[in-house]
C-alpha cells in the first residue's frame, strides 16, 4: 500500500498503475457476454425519455468537508465517499485510504501525517467528527488489517431495522517485499453497531468468481441487490447479485446469469463494461439510473448516466453528466498526474430530479503532490439536474 510509513501510495494510484501495466504488457482482456435480448427491456419512461444534464460543482457537503480538514483536527482527506443515512440526524461519512491532521499553514502535509486505510466522518447538522480505531495518538483504521493485508472499504447500508452499519470490506494481501506484489484476495462485510460504530464482527461473503461485490447496494422489491466489478485492469465489468432482505451475510445469494437468477457465483454474467469500481444503481422514475466514471478511457473525466427498466440492466442511452476539471496537464491543477475517479450517487441526500454526485481526486505521484497540496485528495460533489430534452 505504502512503501515506507510516511509516503502512501493510495489504492488508485494501484490501479492505475495495473491499467498501464496491462497496456504495455498487451495481457487481452476477456470478451464481454453479450446480454440476453430480452431481459429488463420492458418500456419505461426512464429509458423511453431523452435526459439531458445540467451540472452544477463545488455543491454541498463539498465546503463543509474542505473547512474541516483544513483545521487539521481530524480526516483531512480520503476516497471512495460513501454515504449513510443513519438515527440521530446522523450522516456517516465512509471513507477508505485516508489522510489525518494535521494541516501546515500553507496548505501542505507533514510527511509524517497519520494515513489509514479506512475511517468515518459522521456528520450532525454541520457537525462533523472523525472516527478511526486506535487511540487519538495512535489512530488506526476501523477494520483491523490482517498479519499480511489490509481492508479497503466500497458500498454499504444499514441492516436489522437500523441497527447495524454493514460495509463491504475488500481484503488485500501482499505477495512480496515489493511495493506494487498485493492483490485483492476476498470480499468481507463489515458490521459495525449503528450507534456506537464500533465494530461487531468481520464476515466473509462470496467470493470465488474474480468480481469484487463492493460497487453498489440497492433495496428493492424484498431484495438487496449487489453490484460487483470484474477488475482486469484496461477493462472493468459490473455484475449483479441479490440476497433476499438486507442481511448480506444470509444465504443464498443469487446471481444474474443475463436471462435469470443462478446459485452458482461463477455463472454471473458481465452486464456493462466501462464501469468504475465503484458507482451507483438507484431508483430514477419508473426504471433506474447507473452512474460511474467512464473507463473506457484511461484517466478519463468524464462521469456518465445509463438509464434502465430493470435492476440487472441492461443499462442504456449513456448521458455524460459532468466533466471533471481537475484531470490532468489541461486541469485546474495544470498537473498531468491528476486522476479523477469512482463517481456515484447519493440517493438519500437527493432533491427532486436533482442528483447529488461525488468523485474523488489523487494523483499519479502521490507520494509528493499529497503532501504538498492538501487539497487534491479531497472529495468533490456536483448537483446534477436531469431533464427530459426538448
Amino acid at each position: 500500500m505504502r512503501a515506507n510509513k510516511s509516503r502512501p501510495v493510495t489504492r488508485r494510484f494501484w490501479i492505475a498503475a495495473t491499467a498501464l501495466t496491462l497496456v504495455a504488457t498487451g495481457v487481452p482482456a476477456a470478451q464481454a457476454a453479450e446480454p440476453d435480448a430480452a431481459a429488463g427491456t420492458a418500456e419505461c419512461d426512464a429509458v423511453r425519455t431523452n435526459w439531458t444534464a445540467q451540472a452544477r460543482p463545488q455543491a454541498d457537503p463539498e465546503s463543509l468537508l474542505n473547512a474541516y480538514s483544513n483545521t487539521g483536527k481530524g480526516w483531512t482527506g480520503g476516497d471512495t465517499t460513501n454515504s449513510v443515512k443513519l438515527s440521530g440526524g446522523r450522516t456517516v461519512w465512509i471513507f477508505s485510504d485516508t489522510f489525518l491532521g494535521p494541516v501546515n499553514p500553507d496548505g501542505s502535509r507533514p510527511t509524517t501525517t497519520p494515513f489509514i486505510n479506512n475511517s468515518f466522518v459522521v456528520q450532525r447538522g454541520s457537525s462533523l467528527k472523525t472516527v478511526t480505531g486506535g487511540t487519538s495518538a495512535n489512530p488506526t483504521a476501523l477494520v483491523p488489517p490482517p498479519a499480511n493485508g489490509w481492508y479497503w472499504f466500497g458500498a454499504a447500508q444499514t441492516s436489522n431495522a437500523g441497527r447495524n452499519l454493514d460495509i463491504v470490506a475488500l481484503r488485500f494481501e501482499k505477495t512480496g517485499t515489493g511495493q506494487w506484489d498485493w492483490r485483492w484476495a476476498s470480499n468481507y462485510v463489515a458490521r459495525f453497531d449503528s450507534k456506537t460504530l464500533k465494530l461487531k464482527k468481520l464476515i466473509p461473503i462470496p467470493s470465488t468468481a474474480n468480481v469484487q461485490w463492493s460497487g453498489w447496494l440497492q433495496r428493492d422489491g424484498g431484495y438487496t441487490y449487489i453490484y460487483g466489478v470484474e477488475d482486469l485492469g484496461t477493462s472493468k465489468y459490473q455484475h449483479v447479485a441479490r440476497v433476499r432482505g438486507d442481511d448480506l451475510t444470509a444465504k443464498p445469494w443469487e446471481y444474474w446469469t443475463g436471462s435469470g437468477w443462478s446459485a452458482d457465483e461463477t455463472a454471473s454474467a458481465r452486464v456493462l463494461e466501462g464501469v468504475a469500481n465503484e458507482h451507483s444503481v438507484t431508483r430514477w422514475r419508473d426504471g433506474y439510473l447507473l452512474v460511474t466514471h467512464d473507463t473506457t478511457e484511461l484517466f478519463s473525466k468524464r462521469v456518465l448516466g445509463y438509464f434502465s427498466c430493470s435492476p440487472t440492466g441492461p443499462f442504456v442511452k449513456p448521458v455524460e453528466l459532468y466533466q471533471t476539471p481537475e484531470t490532468g496537464a489541461d486541469g485546474t491543477y495544470e498537473n498531468a498526474n491528476i486522476i479523477t475517479y469512482n463517481s456515484h450517487d447519493h440517493p438519500d441526500l437527493r432533491r427532486g430530479n436533482q442528483l447529488l454526485i461525488s468523485y474523488n481526486v489523487n494523483s499519479l505521484d502521490a507520494n509528493n503532490d499529497l503532501y504538498a497540496d492538501v487539497s487534491i485528495y479531497r472529495p468533490r460533489f456536483v448537483a446534477v439536474t436531469l431533464a427530459a430534452a426538448r
